[in-house]
């Protein structure tokens, strides 16, 4: 029997399917989607087209989406960096107007009306959000939709970070939310991704993808074959190895990015659920 399809990456419904689609999913009709992009600081992306719907992602500014349906207020997406499929509110989605030319590098900026830190800011950005910027020089650079963004805060796209679990870590206290995706709040999973991007290592978004897909599996999972930047997973669950034997996640328990030693998680996290570690994973050491 052919495994379905997972939804959460292949636009299809029963009414509605994406055009390259078309021979492998049964729908009532194709379509080949309008291009889109993210003017808000961040967007959610839901499991339905309700603002109560759970939050499974968030798409960040200046990130590019397909849009394939649009109903009320919702428009049901394909985002382009990870392929996550979900319900998103359209007011914040613009028609692509300028490439992205840098990447926001740290953990939370601001773009201001005018080159001055001291004028209130139309926005902030998270790490990762992309901009448009069309004067690469002084301390304030000029975006092409407008507003002027730090110029030590951003990084053309391209020039990654080069220890991806110092970026991880500078997440240290941010708030636990379910599907988040930016410095504000964020999960396990959207941890990893963020990180890794930062550093270029493209990773999917849930853990359970993670598990199955970033960098390469690795023998063992006691103390001594761990190291820093390894990827621990559990059922549903994923963190970062800063060491031997810290490990750094972002978890309901403590409702906190956090690091603490692994085998202190580990136990606590098996005496909740029942689950052991299930898989331990490498990046290479070039994205």
């Amino acid at each position: 029997m052919t495994k379905p399809l997972d939804p959460r990456r292949h636009v299809y419904r029963a009414d509605l399917a994406a055009e390259h689609l078309r021979g492998t999913v049964e729908a009532e009709r194709y379509v080949s989607g309008e291009r889109r992009q993210v003017a808000s600081s961040a967007l959610p992306l839901r499991r339905a087209p309700r603002f109560d719907a759970t939050l499974d992602t968030e798409a960040l500014h200046g990130e590019t989406l397909t849009v394939y349906d649009e109903d009320e207020g919702w428009a049901w997406v394909q985002l382009d960096h990870d392929g996550y499929v979900g319900y998103m509110p359209t007011e914040g989605l613009i028609a692509p107007t300028h490439s992205p030319t840098h990447r926001v590098s740290a953990l939370r900026t601001y773009i201001f009306p005018e080159p001055d830190s001291k004028v209130p800011p139309l926005a902030m950005l998270s790490l990762n959000a992309r901009v448009a910027v069309t004067e690469d020089s002084g301390r304030y650079l000029p975006l092409a939709n407008g507003g002027f963004i730090y110029a030590s805060h951003v990084a053309p796209l391209g020039e990654v970070a080069d220890d991806f679990v110092a970026v991880a870590e500078t997440f240290l206290g941010t708030p636990y939310l379910w599907g988040g995706r930016t410095s504000v709040g964020l999960d396990c999973s959207g941890l990893v991704q963020l990180a890794a991007s930062a550093s270029g290592y493209e990773v999917p978004r849930d853990a359970d993808m993670q598990e199955a897909e970033a960098g390469e599996e690795i023998a063992g999972g006691q103390g001594e074959t761990l190291a820093r930047g390894d990827l621990v997973f559990w059922d549903g669950h994923v963190g970062i190895m800063t060491s031997p034997d810290e490990f750094l996640h972002a978890n309901a328990h403590h409702m906190a990015v956090e690091k603490e030693p692994l085998r202190d998680a580990a136990d606590r996290i098996k005496a909740a659920t029942g689950f052991e570690i299930s898989a331990i994973r490498r990046f290479p050491k070039n994205p």
